[in-house]
């Protein structure tokens, strides 16, 4: 019993370290950071009927990548905004390209938005971490038009989608993802 509290207790704080773990983004002195045009909530889930904005970006082959491609076809879009010279983000990775094989056969997609500037590095990072979703990036860092659309301040940050397009939950993180997009799945990916 003592084992399992101690267990619990563990992750929990794991989870907490985690969540505490980003690279963010700092505005200038003189300049403020955007505001979010997409709200979330302390859960991570939405409580009202928010819907996704279509982000269209360049590929790493220089192919046009949009998330309108993948939204109303696939049960789950989740929108993953990272970047190589993350640290929490490539830390982060293994749970993503996780969620990916174990649901991806089920409905799940997956869309990266790299707030990278280097594309030699950004393409590394892609094929060291075994991203094999689709992949997109404008390569402006900070100012990357997808990451503004939804009020990216720090990374890594994701965003859920259902099959209707509405956004069900945002920065997931870890076992937390995973459960979330099992959830989803199994419920048919309803917005609560």
């Amino acid at each position: 019993m003592i084992e399992k509290i101690m267990k619990t207790g563990f992750l929990m704080l794991a989870a907490c370290l985690l969540l505490a773990t980003s690279c963010k983004q700092k505005a200038p002195a003189n300049e403020p950071v955007a505001d979010a045009t997409v709200e979330s909530n302390t859960e991570n889930t939405t409580e009202s009927k928010v819907m996704y904005t279509d982000i269209s970006l360049p590929g790493p082959q220089g192919q046009t990548v949009k998330v309108s491609d993948y939204v109303g076809k696939n049960k789950l879009v989740m929108i993953d905004f990272w970047a190589s010279w993350c640290g929490p983000c490539m830390g982060e990775m293994p749970y993503v390209v996780k969620a990916y094989e174990m649901f991806h056969d089920k409905g799940l997609e997956i869309v990266g938005v790299s707030l990278d500037k280097d594309k030699a590095s950004w393409v590394q990072a892609i094929a060291q971490t075994g991203q094999k979703w689709p992949q997109m990036s404008d390569l402006k860092g900070w100012n990357c038009e997808g990451a503004a659309l939804y009020g990216i301040q720090s990374i890594p940050a994701n965003v859920l989608i259902n099959e209707q397009g509405e956004i069900v939950a945002r920065d997931l993180r870890g076992d937390f993802l995973l459960k979330e997009i099992e959830s989803r799945l199994a419920a048919g990916a309803v917005a609560e």
